[in-house]
């Protein structure tokens, strides 16, 4: 599914069922070991899929371990980044000669229901867009949407900065006509081969009851 969003160079894999906890290493079975049972399952899951993407760039079985901001430390010489949520888990690598950085990230469908929820994750800009794409596609839900993207958006910012950037500092802009998005930065941003980063360009896609947004920044 995810292939659709992240071509060649990037390397994915996904899953929409768990894998039991022995497909974990013990360093990473320890992280989650007060965990209730579906987070250890989700944990196990994603880090297999990050682990068979790795291998089709020739890299070895190894402990996926989070680092600061709770970010993947992935092998030297790799991007990448893993999404998990209801039903889906999935892993997107590529190598650093290729690629800058990735952002992924998977929601279920659904409407998020609480509107202090929806106020404390989006701009008023971002609100103002709903009405219009509801009444374009009312079985897309765009607030969901806007939500993964924003998190695609943390996701490919923090391996560059590796510094927190919240909700109200990124304005997402959705395009239905081509399933694209754009973030504008509403703090500095990071500084890449000499040139400020000002804004994140992505693309999503909604299919077997998920939207899917992703981010890549190629080198």
């Amino acid at each position: 599914m995810i292939d659709k969003l992240l071509p060649s160079p990037i390397v994915t894999a996904e899953a929409f069922e768990d894998d039991p906890l022995s497909a974990m290493f013990p360093e990473e079975r320890a992280l989650v070991a007060n965990a209730v049972p579906n987070r250890q399952r989700e944990f196990g899951t994603v880090r297999r899929c990050a682990r068979t993407a790795l291998s089709e760039l020739g890299i070895d079985p190894a402990p996926i371990l989070p680092g600061p901001g709770r970010a993947p430390r992935w092998p030297d010489g790799i991007v990448g980044a893993m999404t998990h949520c209801t039903g889906f888990r999935a892993a997107a690598v590529a190598r650093a000669t290729d690629v800058i950085t990735i952002g992924l990230d998977a929601e279920p469908n659904r409407p998020i229901d609480d509107p202090g929820v929806i106020n404390l994750i989006t701009l008023p800009e971002e609100r103002a867009q709903l009405p219009h794409l509801a009444a374009l596609e009312p079985d897309i839900s765009w607030d969901r949407l806007i939500f993964s993207a924003k998190e695609s958006v943390y996701k490919a910012w923090y391996p560059l900065t590796a510094r927190w950037l919240g909700f109200e500092e990124a304005r997402i802009t959705l395009d239905p006509t081509d399933a694209t998005f754009t973030a504008r930065l509403l703090v500095p941003g990071p500084v890449v081969d000499g040139s400020v980063i000002e804004e994140f360009s992505g693309r999503w896609m909604v299919g077997a009851g998920l939207v899917v947004t992703a981010i890549v920044m190629t080198a």
